[in-house]
């Protein structure tokens, strides 16, 4: 079995994290601009601070396995995050730089000019024979102060599955929705055999055009557009552009695949792309995702997992993004989701159906990596095509819809509130093969 699906399985979860932003927040196109807000922490039960000790800890558990198990190609920056050994991203070098880094023991490996997104022009070096990453990182900028280089950081799906839940045999295909609509997914693979997606229109990106199906992303993407009687996504029926970045590969989710993700959906004009992994701030990532928002398409991200008080990670946590959280059904925001200016929606992530490669089973999932494509089938509902000024009508109207549980107003934990609360899918419902109510 592939390295991702090992880790999946034997932790049985990959949480995302995020938290609270430090920077101002505005809506895509440069809209609302929104000061800092406090962390709000709710009073937890015994029980409820059990898990979410757990939880907050799957991240870091699951970096940390990566950094054990494969230290030759990857390793830990200043603060403890897995990157890729030896390689390092530069925006737009200067030739009189790259001379320089060359003559100092700089090897070039890769250029960068991703089709959809040309002004992401770069370069990936590695760094000189018995340098770390990070000493040849501050020597490329006392070579040139105003570089902008960073790591290439390895992101993390979030979430957490449960035990599976087997679909009646009696069960069929939903009706075929809308292929009108079209939405991206940037994750794991997509194991387009199971029922729920076996009718999907799936354009892929990545790996070679091979199928390599993982859990966090087939349950993604059957909560985005799957369509299985009982179990409907948010925008079932729906194309579905899925670009796979991890390939079962230990270096996968970088920041550099992900940000060459981003590109194809721009080039392929997919106006909203999901996207629920995390990492930390990089600065390949953010110009990537801020040239995606110019050209007026939405990145829905999850705010991850690491709980209330933990440092912003990314890329919900850029101005560009929109954040999601996750409630329960007592519309209780999950004790482990991030808090922070970088909320922008809270959406069902506890207790919800989604599918499990390898078969015809679904898990019970949690986490805000499942909150955020019901809040990306939303808007893609809304967006049909990039553009700027649409986008961030989107997403205020979705705004004006949601149910504000919180602070009057905007708030740190719910955001501007609980959208698309119809979407969940409890794992009873799709065991009892129930009707499902209309939409």
């Amino acid at each position: 079995m592939k390295f991702l699906h090992r880790i999946l399985w034997a932790l049985n979860a990959c949480l995302a994290v995020a938290s609270p932003a430090q920077a101002q927040l505005r809506l895509p196109g440069g809209g609302l601009n929104l000061p800092a807000l406090p962390i709000v922490q709710q009073p937890l039960q015994r029980s409820e601070r059990l898990v979410e000790d757990r939880l907050q800890n799957l991240r870091r558990d699951l970096v940390r396995t990566l950094l054990r198990d494969h230290a030759d190609v990857l390793e830990a920056d200043p603060a403890g995050e897995a990157i890729v050994r030896g390689e390092l991203l530069l925006l737009a070098p200067s030739p009189e730089l790259l001379a320089s880094a060359q003559a100092a023991g700089f090897t070039r490996l890769r250029e960068e000019a991703p089709d959809g997104l040309e002004e992401l022009r770069g370069v990936v070096l590695r760094a000189p024979r018995g340098r770390s990453t990070t000493e040849a990182r501050d020597q490329l900028r006392q070579l040139d102060p105003t570089l902008v280089v960073d790591f290439n950081h390895v992101y993390t799906p979030g979430g957490e599955t449960g035990g599976s839940v087997p679909v009646p045999s009696g069960s069929s295909p939903a009706p075929g929705g809308s292929v009108r609509h079209r939405v991206g997914l940037i994750d794991g693979g997509v194991d387009a055999s199971h029922p729920a997606l076996r009718e999907a229109a799936i354009q892929r990106w990545g790996c070679e055009g091979q199928a390599v199906g993982s859990p966090h992303g087939t349950a993604v993407a059957s909560l985005l557009v799957g369509q299985d009687r009982p179990f409907g996504g948010a925008l079932a029926g729906a194309a579905l552009f899925a670009a796979d970045v991890y390939c079962g590969e230990p270096v996968g989710g970088s920041a550099e695949r992900i940000a060459q993700a981003l590109a194809w959906m721009a080039k392929e004009r997919v106006a909203v792309v999901n996207v629920s992994l995390v990492g930390p701030a990089n600065r390949w990532l953010e110009q990537a995702v801020l040239a995606l928002a110019r050209r007026g398409h939405v990145v829905v991200a999850a705010v991850g997992n690491d709980g209330p008080a933990a440092p912003p990670l990314y890329p919900a946590s850029y101005a560009d993004a929109v954040g999601v959280t996750a409630v329960n059904a007592k519309r209780r925001v999950l004790p482990e989701a991030a808090q922070g200016p970088q909320v922008q929606f809270a959406a069902p992530g506890f207790e919800l159906a989604a599918a499990m490669p390898g078969g015809s089973s679904y898990a019970s999932v949690r986490g805000t990596s499942f909150a955020s494509p019901l809040v990306a089938g939303l808007l893609a509902a809304q967006l049909d095509t990039p553009d700027p000024v649409a986008a961030k009508r989107a997403v205020q109207a979705l705004a004006r819809q949601a149910v504000d549980l919180g602070a009057s107003g905007r708030d740190p934990v719910f955001g501007w509130g609980l959208v698309a609360e119809s979407s969940r899918i409890a794992p009873e419902v799709v065991h009892a093969n129930a009707t499902l109510p209309a939409r």
